[in-house]
């Protein structure tokens, strides 16, 4: 499904969705570990994270909503899934446009700041 963008309206659009539902780190923490094991249960992925059944189920949802995460059902338990289409939408759109060869200066540049003292 491709995204839209609207400068207006009352809707939030596709992109919006993705940026609120990675804003979270809860919600990015359970990205990482379905991207690194893919197929948990709610029960698996709420081991470890420091936040109730509850919590995971709404950051799950929010997570569906954006397309992030794809859930199927297996007999009495969902399977949660990690779907990179979204964020890979997110680096055609506005991450790719830029050169390689600059990023890499910056970037290594920012390291050679930052490792300087005071």
């Amino acid at each position: 499904m491709p995204f839209t963008y609207r400068s207006q309206g009352a809707h939030v659009n596709e992109i919006d969705k993705v940026f609120k539902a990675l804003a979270d780190p809860g919600r990015r923490e359970l990205v990482d570990r379905l991207h690194a094991r893919n197929g948990q249960t709610l029960t698996e992925l709420c081991a470890g994270m420091g936040m109730s059944r509850q919590a995971v189920t709404q950051h799950l949802g929010l997570l569906e909503e954006a397309n992030l995460i794809s859930v199927q059902r297996q007999g009495r338990e969902k399977l949660h899934y990690f779907n990179p289409l979204p964020i890979h939408e997110i680096y055609q759109r506005w991450i790719r446009k830029f050169e390689p060869p600059r990023l890499e200066a910056l970037s290594a540049l920012k390291e050679k700041l930052e490792r300087k003292e005071p």
